[in-house]
């Protein structure tokens, strides 16, 4: 126990946060069960440790931070160090990776039940479904999703600004007040494209290279986070990679799923299934019809943040998709997307968007108009940018 407290205190001393994730006011810290989903480089390990030196002194043995890499956890179970931890005086357990342990809600299940002064926070995989594949989990835990850095996260830390992130309706209701009040303290547009290139995951501070460390990481989503999670065969890796450069080339568009099922050499079954599993793991993003269920073949997949795009294409230069994917980035994990009509690209929460550059011939009262080139709309014309402080 003695070296998980030194390595928990010299991890917590040595860990900065560069920006103060808006997640840590989100999430309820009263509840006993915590569990915080997110793609792999997203900063999971840094939120723990940060939530660790908010609330602990960085030598104070109530709290502690465990990863389960640790080949100790070979031949302990969790609930048995848990139970060590509280007898001691534990009152905050940080479980890290937890799903590298076999029947791992199982004793996070029987954690909650034996220790009940005991508060349980772990992180997981995305691909991971807690409740919905481990009912032992229902009724007692309480999941959060950690996402990439935002544009306002991102300016924030290359300004030392503190800007304020908003809803979807005061952007809708209120974006030319909001715009003046940022473009008042920085312009948004000079950060849009490095954040677009190297942005979104925290790991861009880190002194390597960027791309390469990202394609790295990638291959780890794929080869660990899928693969080992879903229990898919080795021998079945290349077909995701290949699925996954395919829908790249392929742009924002409806896949042809008999046409990428012959290329990957599978069925059109296990396409759909590659579809789910890489979207879970956040490598793209799935767009349905307005009313349609997920269950059916998505109306258009991008993939799911715009530094993938850079990372796969060093050279990438199509201005078009770059604004749609950094469009579908910022709202679909927050808000009901769906492929629009020949009136508009988008349905968002029911409302009618069309993304445009130049300043529309036609005006339809019902459609918002998110232009690339401003930064400041009115009516309804909106910044893209703007669309980069959802949170």
């Amino acid at each position: 126990m003695e070296a998980f407290f030194k390595t928990h205190a010299y991890l917590v001393e040595h860990t900065q946060a560069p920006v103060r994730r808006a997640l840590m006011d989100e999430i309820n810290w009263n509840d006993r069960l915590i569990g915080i989903k997110g793609s792999r480089g997203v900063g999971k390990t840094t939120f723990l440790l940060q939530y660790a030196r908010e609330h602990f002194s960085i030598n104070d043995r109530k709290c502690l931070y465990i990863n389960m890499n640790n080949f100790y956890f070979q031949g302990k179970s969790l609930f048995d160090f848990a139970g060590d931890f509280h007898r001691n005086g534990g009152q905050v357990l940080l479980i890290d990776q937890v799903y590298k342990l076999p029947e791992w809600a199982a004793e996070l299940r029987k954690c909650y039940e034996s220790y009940p002064g005991l508060k349980v926070v772990f992180t997981g995989s995305s691909v991971m479904r807690l409740k919905e594949e481990n009912p032992e989990l229902n009724g007692i835990c309480t999941s959060y999703h950690l996402k990439g850095f935002s544009l306002r996260e991102f300016i924030n830390l290359r300004t030392g600004l503190s800007l304020s992130a908003y809803t979807l309706q005061d952007i809708l209701d209120r974006h030319e007040m909001i715009a003046a009040n940022i473009l008042r303290q920085v312009q948004p547009q000079d950060h849009m494209r490095a954040y677009m290139k190297h942005g979104y995951y925290p790991f861009f501070l880190e002194q390597t290279n960027f791309s390469e460390n990202l394609l790295k990481t990638m291959n780890m989503m794929v080869e660990v986070d899928i693969l080992h999670i879903q229990q898919i065969e080795l021998k079945y890796l290349n077909k995701l990679k290949k699925l996954l450069y395919l829908l790249a080339v392929a742009g924002p568009s409806a896949p042809n799923v008999s046409q990428l099922a012959s290329d990957v050499q599978t069925s059109r079954a296990t396409v759909m299934n590659y579809f789910k599993f890489l979207s879970d793991a956040r490598l793209i993003n799935m767009i349905y019809r307005k009313g349609e269920l997920s269950a059916k073949k998505p109306a258009r997949i991008t993939l799911h943040n715009t530094n993938l795009l850079f990372a796969i294409f060093p050279r990438f230069n199509d201005e078009e998709m770059l604004q749609d994917t950094f469009f579908q980035q910022n709202l679909c994990s927050m808000h009901g997307v769906a492929a629009g009509d020949r009136s508009c690209g988008f349905y968002v929460d029911g409302k009618r968007f069309r993304l445009c550059n130049d300043e529309p011939h036609r005006f339809s009262g019902d459609v918002y108009y998110v232009r690339s080139g401003i930064n400041k709309g009115h009516d309804k014309q909106i910044p893209l940018w703007l669309f980069g402080f959802l949170y």
